[in-house]
Order: structure tokens, then sequence, then C-alpha cells
């Protein structure tokens, strides 16, 4: 995992980030339909991404919560914030400076939006501050790992470090002169620097110079077991070595975030690879969007770095030190289990161990497809004996004709890619289609089509403006005289070690209506298939919307005519403005709806005379809640669908998404349930208000803590009572 992990990596990560750099994506004109619900019924996007993380930081907060935890939910939080300003502030700041931002659909003047995002992260980042020193720091130290300065080492510890950093830090280290025959330096994004003054004891003359903090080195070094310190502060110490016979006046710690945006013309298609890679290149040098400093920087230091670097008061944050706690990923990481969670291990789905015959043989996968769907909820089911075993087995097995793949995201060492790999050189038609545009993992997904490509599979990129994001896969199998289509339709990406850490659902199915319709739509995203209907699924950008719109019309209908009525949604980020509309008309005509969501949402619920009859709840755990289930009550006969979009534009409109219809009662009952369990009084969540903040309820009425659906879930695993959804 590399020091600033990309997003979706770890539990309670941040929401994807995705502007529409050619118009404001929260602009809304509305509708002849909505014009009669009040102008002030959506919630402020940048605002509920914001209060999102703070519910991140709340849990680096919880005292309940494990110190080697929190310190992680520290680390999250900063990074989180990170492609906050990268991606979303950045954004905000193109389309003002081009003149396309228009009003948001909360009401918001995109410079107001921007000033509030500024005061509101500012005051985050203090906090954020404040709760590593004052909370997590001095438990770590209770617990005998600590966090702690240069001045606070010992001699022998010093000394240590003075031969580590002569070995493997002086190295690597390149000071960077500023004066009239070296100008400044280029600052990278996300890079921990070292501004130093130096002066010259025979003219007296200051210089100022930078040195860069090498980033592929271990954030905290350890001075002595379970004694760590800040690699720039043992830099600190030595600058002597990098400035010898000039006198060290001052060093200050500062860090830039840079607009880490893509713009990729795909007007041809055939050149989009090349394109990504130039751009990429580009993006390192994207214009900063903050500038975060320790709190003691000289005045005469900080006035330089915002001169050279261009950047306005407004973006400068002065923060105690260390600056970047996503180093604390690497503390998190240390081998103190009783600083963590309880282990919990995934088990097989039981289906899949039947048909291995024993929980520890390797399920015939196909064998139990044949005699039912499996219904997958991932951590609590392994991914490995499932979905993994699902392609490994079709790649190996002499009766796969075909297999037919879309992938996302995936591991540096994918065993699902060199799956396909094998599959390809056992003679097996093998089609894949990578995103390349998939955000901070690009360079990744162009180095896996590469290889793919050189084993012998057909790799697509897409269709032209849309990015790929729906989780499909499909084998084509030979059965006797016939052919049968095996299916796997997920919520998540193919990505083993992510699996372990995100809560997804998947589909194992080899019902030929979802057979047929896969075919069709990779037919159409590999070709010039122009099918827009599905028997069993809905695909964006051209059904998805429609049909949830018309769905939540029908439970209003349902509703008046006294039938049995319903919405339960859960999702990572709800901000669509038609789909939230109709919501508000359901709830007004009686419909009870239940919003899960994680991260950005856009629903007011609790108006009187708009949206008594909404609830909205959040759920943060040691799990990334990242399943989308869209579940109505359909007059009495419930309808559920899983599948990978969100309610965002983005993924509406300029995203292939597949959501597909559960046809098994069992698994709809166990979805329905599991949305209940969610939405519970007695489940430790965050609920949200009309006046849009998040108050968390995680304590009963005697003051004991709730627990959480994970929690409750996992209980159950443990306890060996089947599926986790049962």
């Amino acid at each position: 995992m590399d020091a600033v992990p990309p997003p979706g990596t770890l539990a309670a990560a941040a929401p994807e980030l995705d502007p529409d750099l050619d118009a404001d994506p929260d602009a809304y004109e509305g509708d002849a339909e909505g014009s009669e619900l009040p102008p002030d019924r959506f919630l402020d996007r940048e605002r509920s991404w914001l209060a999102f993380n703070e519910r991140v930081l709340e849990l680096a907060e919880d005292p309940a919560i494990p110190l080697l935890e929190r310190a992680n939910f520290l680390a999250i939080f900063a990074s989180n914030l990170d492609e906050f300003f990268m991606v979303r502030v950045a954004g905000l700041k193109r389309r003002i400076a081009t003149g396309v931002a228009t009003r948001s659909a909360s009401g918001y003047q995109p410079r107001e939006v921007l000033q509030q995002v500024w005061d509101r992260s500012r005051e985050l980042m203090l906090r954020h501050a404040a709760c590593f020193r004052q909370g997590v720091l001095p438990g770590l130290a209770a617990e005998g790992v600590e966090l702690i300065r240069w001045p606070e080492l010992t001699e022998q510890e010093q000394s240590r470090l003075f031969t580590l950093f002569r070995q493997r830090i002086y190295p690597v280290l390149t000071p960077l002169a500023v004066d009239p025959a070296h100008p400044f330096p280029y600052i990278s994004g996300l890079s921990l620097n070292l501004a130093v003054v130096v002066r010259n004891p025979v003219s007296g003359e200051e210089h100022f110079a930078r040195v860069k903090v090498p980033p592929l080195l271990s954030r905290f070094l350890e001075a002595s077991p379970q004694r760590y310190v800040p690699l720039e502060d043992v830099i600190a110490a030595h600058l002597e070595e990098l400035f010898p016979g000039m006198e060290v006046l001052a060093t200050h710690l500062f860090r830039v975030t840079r607009n880490q945006d893509l713009e990729v013309e795909e007007d041809d298609a055939e050149n989009l690879l090349q394109a990504l890679e130039k751009e990429l290149m580009r993006r390192r040098f994207g214009p900063p969007v903050r500038l975060e400093v320790e709190e003691d920087m000289a005045p005469e230091v900080l006035d330089r770095l915002v001169r050279e670097l261009k950047i306005s008061a407004a973006e400068v944050h002065r923060l105690p030190g260390p600056l970047d706690l996503t180093g604390l990923f690497g503390i998190a990481a240390l081998d103190r289990p009783e600083l963590r969670f309880p282990k919990f291990v995934a088990g097989p789905h039981p289906d899949l161990a039947e048909a291995g015959a024993g929980s520890a043989a390797v399920p015939d996968v196909f064998a139990a497809l044949r005699e039912r769907d499996v219904l997958l909820h991932h951590p609590y089911d392994s991914f490995s004996t499932s979905v993994q075993a699902f392609l490994e087995q079709a790649a190996e097995d002499p009766d796969v004709l075909a297999i037919k793949q879309t992938l996302y995201r995936t591991s540096g060492d994918s065993p699902i890619v060199h799956a396909l790999i094998d599959a390809a050189n056992f003679g097996k038609q093998v089609l894949v289609l990578v995103e390349i545009k998939a955000r901070f993992d690009e360079q990744a997904n162009i180095k896996w089509a590469r290889a793919l490509e050189d084993a012998g599979c057909h790799v697509v990129y897409g269709l032209v403006g849309l990015k790929t994001h729906c989780k499909l896969s499909l084998v084509v199998r030979r059965e006797g005289d016939a052919l049968r289509r095996y299916a796997h339709v997920g919520t998540g990406n193919y990505h083993p070690n992510t699996a372990r850490l995100y809560e997804d659902l998947g589909l194992l199915t080899a019902d030929p209506q979802v057979g047929a319709d896969l075919s069709d739509l990779f037919n159409q995203l590999s070709g010039y298939s122009r099918r827009t209907t599905y028997r069993r699924l809905l695909v964006a950008p051209r059904s998805l919307r429609e049909g949830l719109v018309r769905r939540i019309a029908a439970e209003a209908e349902h509703r008046r005519a006294g039938r049995p009525a319903y919405v339960r949604i859960k999702v990572n980020s709800i901000v669509d403005e038609a789909v939230i509309d109709a919501l508000y008309r359901a709830a007004r005509a009686g419909v009870r709806v239940d919003v899960w969501v994680r991260g950005i949402c856009a629903v007011r619920p609790g108006v009187a005379g708009l949206s008594e009859n909404i609830r909205v709840r959040s759920v943060l755990g040691r799990f990334l809640e990242h399943s989308r289930i869209f579940a109505f009550g359909n007059g009495g006969d419930p309808e559920v669908w899983i599948g990978s979009a969100d309610l965002m534009h983005r993924n509406l409109d300029r995203r292939i998404e597949t959501l597909v219809r559960v046809a098994d009662p069992g698994h709809r009952a166990s979805l329905v349930a599991l949305l209940e369990a969610g939405m519970s009084e007695t489940a430790d969540s965050w609920l949200l208000g009309p006046d849009g903040e998040w108050r968390r309820r995680g304590t009963d009425g005697d003051g004991a803590p709730l627990p959480n659906v994970q929690e409750r879930l996992i209980a159950a695993r443990r306890r060996g009572r089947g599926p986790a959804l049962n």
C-alpha cells in the first residue's frame, strides 16, 4: 500500500470524487413536475462531503475504538481530505476561473461554496490535529507505542539514526538553493518539504533552500523498539551535512496539494491510451490548491512560499506538526493485535462449501450454480473461494470457451488478471474491458491492459465519453451439445485485497436471462450494438435513472391503492435531483422512504410537508460500506436490485453502470432484512436532520454502546449461522 493510498482501498475511505469540469455538477434546472417542490430541498454537495469526513474523524475521536484503529481513521481522514482538495476543490476553482460555474442545486453561489469549504476544512484539519496530539498520541504512548520528536530521543537513538541518515537518507537528498541563478523549484503535489534558511558566516548573507523529504522512505522511523520519529525530523537534525560551512538558521515543514484532475480528449478512441498517458504526465504539474505549513513558520518564509507558489491566503493552512498524517497508515499496521479490532477471517459461502464437499475443499462453482443462484456478501463471504475461484476454474476448465470481464480497479498482483491471462494461454476467447480512466488507478490499469494484450486477450477501453464502472463477468461453457452461460454481477471491484475491507454484494448465477443480458451488454461495449432494454438489468446511461424513477413513482400508486409500499435504498452517495424529487413525491404520498448512505447526501429528510416520511442513516465502521441496493415494496411482491451505480450525475449520465434484479425470494428477503438492520433504531449509526447536520446515535438510553450492523454480521458468522445474508 502506498504512503497515500489510492481512493477506495480502506475502510471508511472517501466516496470517489469525480466532478464534471465542463459544467457545474450541482447545476439543476429542475423540471415541470418538480416546480411544486420547495427550492431549498437539496443539501449542498461539498458540505455534505465534509460532513462525511467529519464522521470518519468522529471514529478517530471515539475512545471505545482500539487505538491503532483510531490512528488508521486519522490517516483515512487525511487521505480523504487530500483527494477532496485535489479533485473537488480544484474542479470548483477551475469552473469559477473559466466562468462555467453556476448556482448549485442547493442554491449557493460557487464562490460562496468555495469559501465555506475553505473555512470548514480548516476547522476540521485543526480538530484532526488535536485528536492526534491530545487523544491518539498519548493513548499510544500509554500502550508503549511512542511517536516522538528529535529532542526527545536518547543519545543512543540519535546516534543510531545518524548512521541510518548517512547510509540510507543522505544519498537520496537533493538540496535546492533559491537565488538569482537558481529559480524556485517545482514542488510536487503531496510531497513533504523543508524550507531551510541558511547564512554564509563569511558574508553574513542569508539564503533560502528547499529539501524534499524522500517519499519512498518510511514516514516514521523506528529509533528503538516501539519508538518512532518523523523522517523530516531526522533530516532537519542533520542539515549541516547538506549545507557544509553554512549556518542553519531555521527549518520549516510545508506541503502543497495540487489539482489532480484529468482532461483527456476522447475524440479518437484509438489514441485514448496514449492521450491518457500524456495527461498523467501533465497532471503532476497541476496548479496548487492548498498549502499546509507548520504553525510556527516564520512570516517571511511563508510570504516567499505564497508568492512563489502563486497561492491565495485563503488556501494557506497553519497546522500543528507533524504535517501529513497519512503516514499513520504505517503505525496503524503495527503488529499489536490487542490494539486493533478482533481479527475476522471470512469463510466460504455455505452453498459453495457444499459444492466443494467440505469447507476446506475448493468449491466446484459451476456445479453449485447449476443448482441455485448464490448471493455473496463480502467481506463476510470469502472472495477467494467465490468470485476468484469462479474465474480461476473458468480459466482451467477445458469446456469453457470464452470469458468476458470488466476491470475498473484490481490489486497489484492480481489473481483475477492472472486467471484471464491463463485462460488466453489455454486458447480460450477472452475479452477484457479495462477502464483506464479509473481515477488514480490509471497507470496500474494501463499496465494490466498491456499485459493482457500481450497474452492474447482482446482488450477494449469501453465507449467514448463514458467510464465503464459496472462489475461483470461472463463465462460461456460447453455442456453436452449446448452452451450454458454463467455470470457474476457485483457491486465492488475485482480486487482481492479490498474485498477483505469493503462491504459488497455479488450475484453468481447461471440464469439464462442474466447470461443473455450480459452477452448483449458486452457486445455493446466491444462493438456497435445500441441495445437499450434488457431482461433483468437496468443499464446507465440509457435506462437506469428512468427505471428507478418509474419504480419509485409506482410505490406512490401502490400506497394510494392501499397496497404495501416502501422504498429502501443503500448507496455510497445520492445527489441526483431527479431521483431525489421522485423520493420526495413518494414520501408526500405516504410511502416510507429509507436511505442508507455512506458519503454525500443531498436529500433533506424530516421537512414538514415534504419529507416527513424519509429517514437517512449512515454507517461507518471497520469495513467500508460499498454495496448498492434498491428495494421496493411493489404492492406486496418485493422487487430488489443490486449493482454498481450510485445516485450521482456521473454514474447515471457518464458511466456504464448496471443493476441486476434479484430473482430468488430468499435472497430478496435477506437483502430487505439487511436494509432494515442498517436503519434500526438499536444500531450504531449517524442520523441526518432536516438542517443537514449528522448526529451520531452510538449508545442506548443507559449509555451502553450500540453495535453497528457490521458487528452484528460478524457475530452471526462467528456463531456459524450460515450465509452472512440469511
